[in-house]
């Protein structure tokens, strides 16, 4: 079947490039989040000089190849045939897998989850086989590398705890020699602390770099490695004189490593990684052309090819590295994954993006018990306690933690990293990179009693979910792997349609979020003061918006309930639960926007409160006449009266009318008796549908579950327009303020122009 392994092979290469743009994405925050987190450059920098870390550490990778061809299972065991469905099927599930993980913003290991897809895909084939030879179960150990396996995994996970580890001593010990005020210690500490970073990631990139590059000698990595200690000893001199140099100069030289080290643990990344996304298209390729020639069947030919050293062609590595910098720069899934990490790591308050549960509560609250009874036997805390008082620099855009801890980060991942990946251990860069920055993170004591539960609710979430990456693609691989083996060619058009449709899914669903997480954003990074008036605009086009958004979802919820149409239902669903998130956005924006507003008194302060105060009871009032609607009519429970449709029928236009009334009342400033009294007849309409509902039940004509929703619908309504006419008086008093406000900077005027005059 030569078609068929042709075709394979394409779709493999075509994998492949799918692959480095949704591993890329989520490995992004490998390198990125230090140096985008302390801001030690405009972003345009920091994207250049990453992108030559992986164009440079791509074109080293080479030697780490042999993972996905041998690192696993024992090729040998394996037939051509055999081992393209693996290599198929691998590829599919870490596309799906990794572009999920995207779509929620969660940095999980690309190294975990092409390890436990080869895992899985090799078992599941190896299965077969047994069974189709009639073979003991106990011959699994022929097929699958497990002594490599296992080291591979243990690797894996024995470094997040010394990532962690390494990372708070080391942040630790450097905030004690620097404090948050780092410039204003002496040159040469500067220059010492800069200088041995720098010479640490320099033993990383020659440890690391030079012994996968195809271009450079063995005899010569020979000698560097024999003189390795006297390369180092020369390279921190250099250091030390360029450091100390520059800091004469006046110039930062924390922001020099944290890019030096920007440039390393990208370079790590693509020299780490890259075998993580095209180790297996270049194995099948590989595999492809040893049986083409070869003249055996496919399902006969022996894969013992596998075993031989490769070395990757040079031009297949650079077309790789190009991908990969191109994703890097375009890819909003990328800034996603970042924004989690630096968010979990950051100094100061803010938006929590995760809720708490009850193993965060039960780790902070006996962290801080621990504490507490560490503090009082600790003569040492007050002699340091200094060095951890923060300083505010103020402003909306500042960075989410120093130059300090930016290049601990920096420093430790990119050794750690270095010193395995020189081992040929495919050491997962996110799990190092994610563990050192939460361990700095901790040591800074950047998680205090405001966030220390949701940040370790994060943590939780990402660690659950590096867990759920090894046990999914396992399994999902597994699968993959029996129905191609099944179906062959049908099989394989199933998945890609499988998987073209997932990858477009959760597209769409994180463009919506990212449009949210944006407007966020935007309002983050305004540090400006704003004057009442525009202050006051701002207000009235909020309200407005309010209550358009309202008068949609009540008119769907009625119109769905009438017509029994669960799509129209579907839509009020959505309307309301976007009313509910803006106001939930609302809540978190309340503290900056009160310190932004330019007022002489509280007063705009009191009515910004009280708009959100009023959307919250409005919305839910809304919320909770949508469900109860769709309740009913998925539920399929009895249709309502024909007297009972028209009344609602009746309310819901009124109700669009009054609302009507009060978005023309409120940009005009007119006049507002109209709305009042439409306001008093529709209270009047709903009393007396409640009357005739009452007399209903008395006479035996409506249900329990009939009256429950018809009450539910009427009260929630008369929680709405009274809510609403509160919305009117409360822009009434924004427009008196607004012109005390006005008044009193005429007479303020008035006063300093007959100041000058005398």
């Amino acid at each position: 079947m030569p078609d068929l392994y042709l075709i394979i092979v394409v779709l493999l290469f075509f994998l492949a490039v799918s692959d480095l743009i949704v591993g890329v994405s989520n490995d992004a925050v490998n390198f990125l989040n230090s140096s985008i987190g302390s801001k030690v450059a405009p972003r345009h920098v920091i994207m250049i000089v990453a992108s030559i870390g992986i164009f440079v550490g791509a074109t080293f990778s080479s030697g780490m190849m042999e993972v996905a061809r041998k690192g696993v299972f024992n090729p040998e065991y394996f037939f051509f045939g055999e081992i393209m469905i693996i290599f198929i099927a691998v590829m599919l599930t870490d596309i799906i897998l990794l572009d999920f993980f995207n779509t929620i913003g969660l940095p999980t290991s690309t190294t975990v989850s092409i390890v436990f897809e080869l895992l899985g895909a090799a078992v599941c084939m190896s299965l077969i086989k047994i069974s189709n030879n009639g073979e003991s179960i106990a011959t699994i150990s022929d097929y699958i590398n497990s002594s490599q396996a296992i080291l591979i995994i243990s690797g894996i996970f024995l470094s997040v705890v010394f990532a962690f580890l390494i990372g708070t001593a080391v942040q630790y010990f450097s905030r004690i020699i620097f404090s948050f005020q780092y410039q204003k210690k002496k040159k040469i500490v500067r220059s010492l602390w800069t200088s041995l970073a720098m010479t640490a990631m320099t033993f990383f990139l020659l440890l690391k770099g030079l012994s996968g590059a195809s271009f450079v000698s063995e005899s010569f990595l020979n000698w560097l490695q024999s003189e390795l200690l006297l390369t180092l000893s020369i390279a921190f001199v250099v250091w030390f004189l360029l450091m100390f140099i520059l800091a004469s100069r006046k110039i930062d030289v924390f922001k020099i490593v944290v890019l030096f080290g920007t440039f390393a643990l990208a370079m790590a990344f693509a020299g780490n990684d890259l075998v993580n996304f095209i180790g297996v298209p270049i194995a099948g390729f590989e595999s492809y052309l040893s049986w083409h020639g070869s003249g055996f069947d496919a399902n006969s030919y022996s894969m013992e090819v596998l075993q031989e050293p490769v070395r990757t062609k040079s031009y297949l590595l650079i077309i790789a590295g190009a991908i990969m910098i191109l994703t890097l720069w375009f890819s909003k899934k990328a800034r996603s994954v970042t924004d989690t990490e630096v968010n979990l790591g950051r100094q100061d308050e803010g938006h929590e993006r995760f809720s708490p549960n009850g193993l965060a509560r039960g780790i902070v609250r006996r962290v801080i018990s621990t504490g507490d009874l560490v503090g009082k036997m600790n003569f040492t805390q007050n002699k340091f306690s200094k060095s951890f008082v923060k300083i505010d620099e103020g402003g909306g855009d500042k960075p989410a933690f120093d130059l300090v801890r930016a290049g601990v980060n920096l420093t430790t991942a990119s050794i750690l990293i270095g010193f395995a990946t020189s081992l040929k251990l495919p050491l997962s860069t996110t799990y190092v990179s994610f563990m050192v920055a939460m361990g700095t993170s901790l040591a800074d004591r950047a998680w205090g009693r405001d966030s220390a539960v949701y940040r370790v609710a994060g943590v939780l979430n990402v660690i659950g979910g590096w867990f759920a990456t090894a046990i999914i693609a396992f399994v999902a691989s597994a699968l993959f792997t029996l129905l191609i083996f099944s179906f062959k060619l049908g099989g394989i058009i199933l998945l890609l349609s499988v998987a073209a449709f997932l990858i477009f899914r959760n597209f769409v669903n994180h463009r919506k979020e990212d449009k949210k997480k944006q407007k966020r954003v935007s309002f983050e990074t305004q540090a400006r003061k704003i004057a009442f008036t525009e202050f006051s605009q701002n207000t009235s086009e909020r309200i407005l918006q309010s209550i358009s958004g309202l008068q949609k979802s009540f008119t769907l919820a009625i119109q769905g309930l009438i017509t029994e149409n669960t799509s129209i239902l579907n839509e009020a669903i959505d309307e309301i639960k976007k009313l509910i998130e803006n106001n939930e956005d609302l809540q978190y924006e309340l503290v900056k926007s009160v310190k932004r507003i330019e007022e002489p008194n509280t007063d705009g302060s009191r009515i910004l409160l009280n708009v959100f105060d009023l959307e919250q009871d409005i919305f839910q009032s809304a919320d909770l006449i949508v469900k109860s609607c769709d309740e009913h009519v998925r539920n399929m429970l009895n249709p309502l009266k024909a007297v009972q449709r028209s009344s609602l029928e009746k309310v819901s236009e009124d109700v669009k009318d009054y609302l009507d009334q009060v978005k023309q009342f409120m940009p005009t400033n007119g006049d507002h008796k109209v709305a009042v009294e439409k306001k008093d007849e529709l209270i009047h309409l709903l009393d007396d549908i409640l009357d005739k509902q009452i007399i209903g039940i008395k006479k035996n004509k409506f249900g329990a579950r009939n009256s429950q929703l018809i009450f539910k619908i009427i009260l929630e309504t008369k929680d709405i327009i009274r809510t609403t006419n509160q919305f009117v008086e409360l822009f009434l008093n924004l427009k008196k303020v607004g012109k005390e406000e006005v008044v009193a900077d005429l007479l303020k005027e008035k006063e300093t122009k007959e100041v000058v005059l005398r």
